[in-house]
């Protein structure tokens, strides 16, 4: 798809469709206003028959309005302006876009990004905008012998500002969305993919190719290479499988040399049966998506490379699949981790943690500014907050609060739960340092409280994604989440150091 930005008439524009707006009831947008006064009044006379109420979520597509350039004018329902918020805003650019997809022609102007969003500006808006016309186009197609029979003659979309000096910043805001996007529609299309396909090598090769386009360095662990360092925890995961697990390090190089990095950490389980402990059958296919982690760290990595920020970036990714066999890790065994502390397997299912306990260990040798993981981790989320918000649990309130915020920015919301010493006592194990599982009150904060305790020579937070990285039922696929919030995380990273004398306060 290819986006411009432009400032101008509606009723002006030499366009196949010209998109306005409508509120609940029949009132015209501003930009609605001009066309309807060039069209001498032709919109208020449809509005005035009852032909739109300007409901959220209704269209109507007219053809050849009077006094106005563009083939066809597209009327989208606001809701009540009193009641217009980012939701509305979101629903507005969405019905938009699929409706113009669906007109025949080639391109539209959306007027729905000059109208006010409560607290927002207008690089907001254009930057949400193109997020959401990339979600709205979606598709996932690649492994059918018969493409979805989608019409999409639609090849560009112009996004209109009020002002002329609004130009410059939506123009970067446009760029940084077409970033973020195309960072979540890799995540999208990696947690699609069955497992038999996006294996650990693949993820690996995914690795390779970024690197190879963004001009990044990488590194792939194989499984000698963890033995030597002792990811036993990690290796403890891979035993039942056939596919060999593979440790990936990739790094993006935005800033000078001394510049401490920022390191994401994705978890890689790219099939997720439980081991020992299976898994119930029903929805069984959908553990495929047990490395949306790994794959939002590839997609943040490749967002943070287009937008060229300027810091140092670290993506690290253990990637194996948990399956049982005759080798398989077995309830009771315990096993000693990669940074010496002994961990009691309880249950093989709790099997993220362990992977990702030794690539906290591992990542202390980049002396990081910060430490993110992000991790399919837990069932309990998925109770706990459903499928809106992602858990974050932290042990520095600043990163805490950066990454709330990167999240309120990027309308990719998580929640932070505590991560008090008293649940700590849930994770006592009579034959090792540790149990893996704490039992089922609060599992979403002892899972956290696990990884705590390797994390403790770090700045670091923990998102939890069970319940954001993919959608069930009817629209099942990958959402890409948490994409826009991390790279609006980095964005607001780069932007501080940017200021003069700025320091880190959360490091």
């Amino acid at each position: 798809m290819e986006f411009s930005i432009k400032s101008g008439s509606p009723e002006k524009q030499r366009t196949a469709c010209v998109v306005v707006g409508v509120f609940e009831p029949r009132k015209l947008s501003s930009a609605a206003e001009v066309v309807d006064a060039a069209a001498s009044h032709y919109l208020s006379d449809i509005l005035r028959r009852g032909d739109m109420e300007g409901k959220s979520g209704s269209s109507l597509l007219l053809h050849a309005v009077p006094g106005v350039e563009a083939d066809r004018v597209l009327l989208i329902g606001l809701g009540k302006e009193r009641e217009f918020r980012e939701k509305g805003y979101r629903a507005a650019l969405t019905t938009a876009v699929r409706q113009l997809n669906e007109t025949g022609g080639f391109d539209g102007t959306i007027y729905l990004t000059e109208l006010p969003v409560r607290k927002r500006d207008a690089a907001w808006r254009v930057r949400q905008a193109a997020m959401i016309a990339e979600e709205a186009l979606y598709r996932f197609d690649r492994l059918k012998s018969k493409k979805d029979e989608v019409r999409r003659p639609l090849r560009k979309l112009t996004f209109c500002v009020s002002r002329r000096n609004e130009l410059a910043l939506a123009e970067q805001a446009l760029a940084q969305g077409q970033a973020i996007a195309t960072g979540v529609e890799l995540a999208k299309d990696l947690g699609n993919l069955p497992g038999n396909i996006c294996t650990p090598g693949h993820l690996a090769d995914q690795a390779r190719q970024l690197a190879k386009e963004h001009g990044l360095a990488v590194d792939v662990l194989d499984r000698a290479d963890m033995e030597k360092l002792g990811m036993n925890t990690l290796l403890s995961v891979a035993r039942g499988s056939h596919e060999p697990p593979k440790f990936i390090v990739l790094r993006y190089a935005g800033a000078d040399v001394g510049i401490k990095p920022i390191v994401l950490v994705g978890k890689g389980i790219t099939f997720d049966s439980g081991g020992i402990s299976l898994k119930p059958g029903p929805e069984m296919d959908e553990m495929k998506y047990d490395m949306c982690g790994a794959a939002s760290v590839l997609g943040t990595l490749k967002a943070a490379a287009l937008m060229k920020l300027p810091l140092n970036v670290i993506g690290v990714i253990p990637s194996t699949e948990n399956m049982p066999g005759g080798s398989a890790t077995k309830p009771g065994d315990v096993i000693t981790s990669m940074s010496g502390q002994t961990v009691e397997i309880l249950n093989t299912d709790a099997e993220g943690r362990l992977i990702l306990c030794d690539a906290l260990t591992y990542v202390e040798r980049f002396d990081p500014e910060c430490v993110v993981d992000i991790a399919t981790l837990t069932g309990a989320c998925v109770i706990a907050l459903g499928h809106v918000s992602s858990g974050l649990l932290a042990n520095n309130d600043g990163i805490a609060r950066e990454l709330l915020d990167a999240g309120h920015e990027a309308h990719d919301r998580a929640w932070q739960l505590p991560l008090w010493d008293d649940y700590q006592e849930q994770l006592k194990s009579n034959f090792a340092d540790m149990a893996n599982i704490g039992g089922r009150p609060a599992g979403t904060i002892t899972a956290a409280c696990f990884l705590a305790r390797f994390a403790e020579k770090l700045c670091w937070a923990h998102l939890d994604i069970a319940g954001t990285a993919w959608r069930s039922g009817k629209e099942k696929g990958a959402t890409g989440r948490p994409v826009p919030l991390l790279s609006h995380f980095l964005i607001e990273r780069a932007r501080d150091r940017a200021k003069p004398g700025a320091r880190r306060k959360a490091a």
